[in-house]
């Protein structure tokens, strides 16, 4: 079978790679699993809007009760809902069904444990030889077998948790939304309106096939447009799942989550709150970030890719906010994973404590330009591109070039058959032309 879970959980093609089989089975590795810790274990499930969502619900449900533990449905709720409810319902795990950021062909099933947190690795290595093995365990029979529980109230029981996060209003805001088609459609522009926002909202329409298509955190345009129109204060642009959050200032200008984590690490440093004075960020955070936080008296750790890592640094040498480019930032005083509603609140807070327009604070960080270039591959050149003699020269080459004010970083995606490329420095023409060279020779590879 291969390893399955990656980074982010399992990703693929719902009914291909990721299919009802594939689901049944996690439902019931998982219950076996947490049953020989629990006398029944309790198991949340939550999904986003995807249309084969219910597909893998229901067998993640038969799963669970093939095993004799309890599936609590709690609808569609962001995976940071999941997270954060798996600790207040005080349940054994949690499971999300959602691909994040990705198409709507795509799902995923991420599992937490009692706490909130992503597995150890151990632990999904465990669950995945049940999976690939069979299960030893003799299954229940007649009153213990397992049964489903909704939990209509999980929406309520999240939004209120949002609301003891912040200790400001937002009277006097208006705030454009974009949720993406996905997870936040119903929750954010209730959120915001109920702490006194005038909220616009796009994106809060899914019908089941529209999640982050041409809209979202990854295609945030048509946000940027609404907000000059509006003539919003901000934009929030959140993913399919609701875990990220891409802002727009007033202007229609993209403020990513490099920015975002700059604004609000040195607002907590200020207020006594950010712990070893300290932020957490990955290899592609920005040049520019990392001299802002120098000046600032905050100092930077950096950590491989993905938020799996970040959240384990942050852990392991007792950090309280990190965070990725990409719009994924834990506050982990307050949740346990990247919440894209949790951030904005975060940021709103920042705005309001201030009385400053996002782009006064933003323009605070000079974020060197970025350009990223994202090849199709195939598995054997994803895992072996860095043995081309070629590319290598090539990489070698620029980075000469770019005279110590820019870099080139490769790297495969952990959850997509892509290597990405990413080149920063001080001209964006320049790199570009060098980042698309370097994509071409990776493309060639055979």
């Amino acid at each position: 079978m291969g390893r399955l879970f990656g980074t982010d959980g399992i990703r693929g093609i719902a009914n291909r790679s990721l299919d009802s089989i594939l689901a049944y089975k996690l439902g019931q590795a998982v219950a076996i699993k947490f049953n020989r810790t629990a006398h029944q274990a309790r198991i949340l499930i939550g999904k986003d809007t995807r249309i084969s969502g219910d597909m893998l619900e229901s067998a993640l449900v038969a799963g669970i009760c093939s095993a004799g533990a309890v599936a609590e449905t709690l609808g569609v709720v962001p995976t940071p809902a999941v997270a954060y409810l798996t600790r207040f319902y005080k349940a054994d795990a949690g499971i999300v069904i959602s691909a994040s950021h990705n198409s709507v062909e795509y799902n995923g099933l991420k599992v937490f444990n009692a706490e909130g947190y992503k597995l150890a690795d151990e632990i999904e290595d465990e669950i995945e030889l049940m999976m690939e093995k069979g299960m030893t365990d003799t299954l229940p029979e007649g009153v213990d077998v397992g049964h489903k529980q909704d939990k209509p109230e999980a929406f309520r029981d999240y939004l209120d948790f949002l609301k003891t996060c912040v200790g400001t209003r937002l009277d006097g805001l208006k705030i454009a939304i974009d949720a993406a088609n996905g997870a936040a459609s119903y929750i954010a522009p209730v959120l915001y309106s109920d702490l006194g926002a005038e909220v616009i909202s796009m994106g809060n329409t899914p019908d089941g096939n529209n999640i982050n298509d041409s809209c979202g955190s990854t295609h945030p345009e048509k946000l940027q447009r609404l907000v000059k129109k509006s003539g919003a204060d901000i934009g929030l642009a959140f993913d399919g799942d609701a875990d990220r959050l891409i802002a727009v200032d007033e202007n229609g200008e993209i403020v990513n989550g490099d920015t975002v984590m700059g604004i609000i690490s040195v607002f907590m440093k200020n207020k006594g709150l950010l712990k070893k004075d300290t932020l957490v960020g990955t290899v592609m955070s920005n040049l520019g970030l990392k001299l802002y936080l120098a000046e600032q008296g905050i100092k930077f750790v950096e950590t491989a890719v993905g938020d799996r890592y970040v959240l384990e640094e942050m852990i392991r040498s007792g950090y309280n906010l990190g965070g990725e480019q990409s719009g994924h930032v834990i506050l982990l005083d307050r949740n346990t994973t990247g919440d894209g509603m949790l951030t904005a609140l975060s940021l709103l807070e920042v705005l309001v404590a201030y009385g400053k327009k996002l782009s006064v604070l933003a323009s605070d960080i000079r974020i060197l330009p970025q350009v990223l270039v994202n090849v199709k591959v195939n598995d054997h050149v994803k895992e072996h591109y860095r043995e081309n003699a070629v590319l290598s020269e090539e990489i070698r080459s620029v980075e000469e070039k770019l005279h110590g004010k820019g870099r080139v970083l490769i790297r495969p995606s952990g959850t997509e058959p892509l290597v990405r490329v990413m080149l920063e420095g001080e001209d964006i023409d320049e790199i570009t032309v060098y980042a698309n060279r370097i994509a071409a020779l990776i493309g060639d590879i055979k």
